[in-house]
C-alpha cells in the first residue's frame, strides 16, 4: 500500500505543480508510514520526482495520451492506484487535474475534497483543511470513504525537496473507448505558463488598447511572470482566450498578482483570490479590486508601470 500521486507534464518536462503534489504526497504518506508512487505520463526523465519524496514512478508512455482527455488519464491513474493499493491518491487543481478527479474518484468509489490547502490534521479519519465560497473562508472536511482522491491547491504547500531517489517501473494501463477526439489544440506561447507562474501580471481595459501591452509583457518579462487579462480584453480581441483569468477563465494561485488597468468585476476576483499577494494600479480609486488588494497604486498605468520597470532592473543590477 502506498500514497499515490499524479504527476503532470507537459512536452516531456514535469510541471511545478507535480513536484508540489509530490511533497504533498510524502507528507501523508509520512504520516501513514507509508511509501509515495507517482504515475508519469510520457515524461522524459522522471528521476526528479525523487528529490520531492517519491519512492517508486509508474511510468506510461503512449501516444494515446498525447492529447488530454480526462476519461482516459482517469482510466489510467486509477488502475495505477488499484496496483498499488492506494487509499490515497493525490491531484494538483490544474484544469486538467480538476477535470480529471471527479472522474477518477468515481471510479475509485472514493471521497473527492478539492481546493486542499495543508496537509491532513489527522489521518484517521483523513481530515483535511480547503478553501470554499471562492477562496473567502476555510472548511475542515473528513473523508469516510475507503479510498480517498485529494486535490492539493496550487501554491497551497509548496516544494519540499528530500535526498531520496525514485525508481521507475513500466506501466501500460488497459485504456476505454474515448468517445472523443482531438482536431487542434491552441497552447499560449508565453515563457512561463499561467497554471505554473509564481508571479502573474494582468491587465484589463484601461490599457487603452492592444498597441499599449508592450510594458505590460516588459513588466512580465523583468518579473519572470506570466502575462493575463481581464475577460472584456479578450472577448475585444486584444488578448487570447489563453490568457483571460478569473471565474469564467483560467484560475491563478500565484504569489504575486498584479492587477493593472482592472476594475475588478467579482467573476474576476473570484478566479484570482486564492494568490497570496495582490497588487492593483488603477486611476479609480473606488475601483473594487482596492478593497480585494493587499496593496494598491491609485495612478495612471502609462505613468507607474514605465518607473516600476525601471525600479525593477535598477534593483536587480544592484543585486546581480
Amino acid at each position: 500500500m502506498s500514497v499515490l500521486v499524479y504527476t503532470e507534464s507537459e512536452n516531456g518536462s514535469f510541471k511545478k505543480t507535480a513536484f508540489e503534489v509530490a511533497s504533498y504526497a510524502k507528507a501523508v504518506a509520512d504520516q501513514m508510514g507509508t511509501t509515495v508512487t507517482a504515475v508519469a505520463i510520457n515524461a522524459n526523465d522522471t528521476s526528479e520526482l525523487g528529490k520531492y519524496g517519491v519512492d517508486k514512478v509508474l511510468n506510461i508512455s503512449n501516444d494515446a495520451f498525447k492529447n488530454f482527455n480526462a476519461k482516459t488519464y482517469a482510466a489510467a491513474i486509477a488502475q495505477a492506484a488499484k496496483k498499488e493499493e492506494a487509499k490515497v491518491v493525490v491531484v494538483s487543481q490544474t484544469a486538467d487535474s480538476k477535470y480529471l478527479a471527479p472522474i477518477l474518484a468515481v471510479s475509485l468509489e472514493a471521497g473527492y475534497a478539492s481546493n486542499v490547502m495543508e496537509a491532513p490534521t489527522s489521518t484517521s479519519p483523513f481530515t483535511v483543511k480547503r478553501t470554499a465560497f471562492t477562496n473567502k473562508a476555510f472548511n475542515v472536511t473528513t473523508i469516510d470513504t475507503e479510498v480517498k482522491v485529494v486535490g492539493v491547491s496550487n501554491n497551497s504547500f509548496g516544494l519540499v525537496e528530500t535526498s531520496g531517489s525514485a525508481s521507475s517501473e513500466d506501466f501500460s494501463p488497459s485504456l476505454p473507448e474515448s468517445g472523443v477526439s482531438v482536431e487542434s489544440v491552441d497552447k499560449a506561447t508565453d515563457k512561463v505558463t499561467i497554471a505554473d507562474a509564481e508571479i502573474v501580471v494582468s491587465a484589463g481595459r484601461g490599457m487603452k488598447g492592444p498597441e499599449n501591452w508592450g510594458m505590460i509583457e516588459e513588466l512580465a518579462d523583468v518579473l519572470g511572470a506570466a502575462t493575463a487579462c481581464s475577460k472584456p480584453v479578450s472577448d475585444l480581441g486584444w488578448r487570447p482566450h489563453s490568457e483571460h483569468v478569473g471565474q469564467t477563465g483560467k484560475p491563478v494561485a500565484s504569489n504575486l498578482y498584479i492587477a493593472i488597468g482592472i476594475s475588478g468585476a467579482i467573476q474576476h476576483l473570484a478566479g484570482i483570490n486564492a494568490s497570496k499577494v495582490k497588487v492593483v494600479i488603477n486611476t479609480d480609486p473606488e475601483a473594487p479590486f482596492f478593497k480585494a488588494a493587499d496593496y494598491g497604486v491609485v495612478g495612471d498605468a502609462f505613468e507607474v508601470v514605465p518607473q516600476l520597470i525601471e525600479k525593477i532592473k535598477a534593483f536587480k543590477a544592484a543585486n546581480a
